[in-house]
């Protein structure tokens, strides 16, 4: 019958869900405790191999200091506005935006408004572990 398949459907993706789980391949962001990395910097992170995914909610007025590192970054405006220097060109980021930041290329942001960023590092930032 239908119900029948639909429920031997279900039973396998609550296995596969499971399996998921243990091998840290199936996580959920609201499970997820948030780290303060930066005064004012809130991240949710989730390391893999080679990369590290950072989902940010970060307070208006948190800056984070002109720094550079040896990983490659995507940086996403979720929500909010945020003011972003990359190799001394400054720029208003707002919800939409995504910005590439290379290896070793000075950086710094404040945010303009509550803001929620997500930022993907290459390699994975082991200091964020």
């Amino acid at each position: 019958s239908r119900f029948s398949n639909w429920k031997r459907k279900f039973r396998i993706y609550c296995n596969e869900k499971k399996t998921l789980k243990k091998l840290h391949l199936y996580m959920n962001l609201s499970k997820i405790e948030e780290k303060e990395i930066f005064p004012g910097y809130f991240g949710k992170l989730i390391h893999g191999e080679k990369i590290t995914w950072a989902f940010w909610r970060v307070i208006k007025g948190s800056e984070v200091p002109e720094h550079s590192h040896h990983h490659e970054q995507m940086m996403h405006v979720v929500e909010g506005e945020f003011e972003f220097t990359l190799d001394g060109n400054k720029m208003i980021c707002k919800a939409g935006d995504v910005i590439h930041i290379p290896s070793n290329k000075l950086h710094s942001g404040i945010a303009l408004t509550d803001c929620k960023l997500m930022d993907v590092f290459s390699p994975a930032r082991e200091e964020y572990k």
